[in-house]
């Protein structure tokens, strides 16, 4: 339908093991462990997530990363968006990215967005129980763009009239967040490129104009449930609870939205600004496999309203520019968060489809 548009998928490069996870939650840990041993909380709730086609993968693997870069070409996916995660000079997670710039494999756009949360026993990315704590200063701000100009170099890495595209995840978190996008630009046309296209996530906060803090377009991350009813009505729960079958229940806790009512909000009431902000959507989630308590989960997403939606912003997003025509789609592979473009068991490669039907 437009093959006019860049969809950015949003990849966890986690799945594979490293010393901070073995040292938190045991040896061998990766985020399979979680999505493995979910079940259900209520009657029709999706979980467990299990993977079909690529399986549970391990990321150190060349071929398990050529394959999600080839399964993403097959059906419309234009470039995937890797987390990057840096603490004042010390990564974790970053052995997949760092093989695929050192072999050239797979030949698949990327870009990377800086996860730049604490974090913490409960995945939050909040302030207690911290497990890596994040820090600003200038002195990072150079080290760190200094740093990422190896994969700013890559051809295969995504840019906007040349410049190198740069996602920050939580802007509102730096104390001076002008001041850092200022020395990442100084930063960058010193060691010759033209410049930085710097996008903020627009999540936590909202209708901010990423001019006023040095940045040049936002985009619009899912899922964002302000504004909507919950499914279970709190005050009500015993009786939805009972509706569904179930006397007694661990997880009243637990907040549940309907995906339909996500979808017709933003099909029917889109929130217009007056900036640059790229449209954004999430096939599904249910981050139930991370939490005991207090999970965010999207009842009865489906292909079909994910097709909906989608289709929607193909119809009606126009491109800023040739080379701003960015979709964010969150995301490829978030199995704990219930969030994934990739294969499951129930639904096979249909969310896979109705992207490609949509954007081929």
């Amino acid at each position: 339908m437009s093959n006019t548009l860049r969809a950015l998928a949003i990849h966890l490069p986690q799945f594979h093991p490293i010393p901070e996870n073995d040292e938190w939650w045991g040896k061998g840990f990766t985020e399979w462990r979680n999505v493995a041993k979910t079940t259900p909380r209520f009657e029709g709730h999706y979980q467990p997530h299990l993977p079909a086609d690529l399986g549970f993968y391990d990321l150190r693997v060349r071929e398990s990363r050529i394959a999600q870069a080839e399964m993403a070409k097959e059906h419309g996916i234009s470039g995937f968006c890797y987390y990057h995660y840096w603490f004042n000079g010390r990564q974790v997670l970053e052995t997949p990215v760092k093989e695929i710039l050192k072999s050239k494999e797979p030949d698949f756009p990327f870009c990377l967005c800086w996860a730049n949360e604490n974090w913490t026993r409960n995945w939050d990315g909040m302030f207690n129980d911290v497990l890596l704590e994040q820090k600003y200063s200038t002195e990072d701000d150079v080290n760190h763009i200094r740093f990422l100009f190896q994969f700013f170099e890559d051809k295969r890495y995504i840019t906007v009239d040349e410049k190198p595209v740069f996602i920050v995840y939580r802007t509102e978190l730096f104390p001076d967040i002008k001041r850092t996008a200022e020395v990442w630009r100084e930063e960058a046309i010193k060691a010759g490129f033209k410049g930085l296209y710097l996008i903020r996530c627009e999540n936590f906060t909202t209708n901010v104009d990423p001019e006023t803090i040095g940045f040049d377009a936002s985009f619009n991350f899912f899922p964002n449930h302000y504004g909507l009813p919950l499914y279970i009505i709190p005050g009500k729960i015993e009786q939805k609870l009972h509706e569904w079958g179930i006397k007694k229940s661990p997880y009243l806790e637990d907040l549940i939205w309907n995906y339909k009512d996500i979808v017709d909000k933003q099909i029917n009431n889109p929130q217009t600004v007056d900036y640059k902000r790229f449209p954004g959507l999430t096939p599904m989630w249910d981050n139930s496999a991370r939490r005991k308590k207090n999970a965010m989960i999207l009842k009865d997403s489906s292909p079909v309203e994910y097709g909906r939606w989608l289709k929607h912003i193909a119809e009606t997003f126009e491109p800023f520019s040739k080379d701003e025509n960015f979709i964010f789609i969150n995301a490829w592979n978030e199995w704990a968060e219930g969030n994934h473009l990739e294969p499951c068991q129930k639904w096979g490669k249909r969310y896979l489809e109705v992207t490609r039907d949509v954007l081929v």
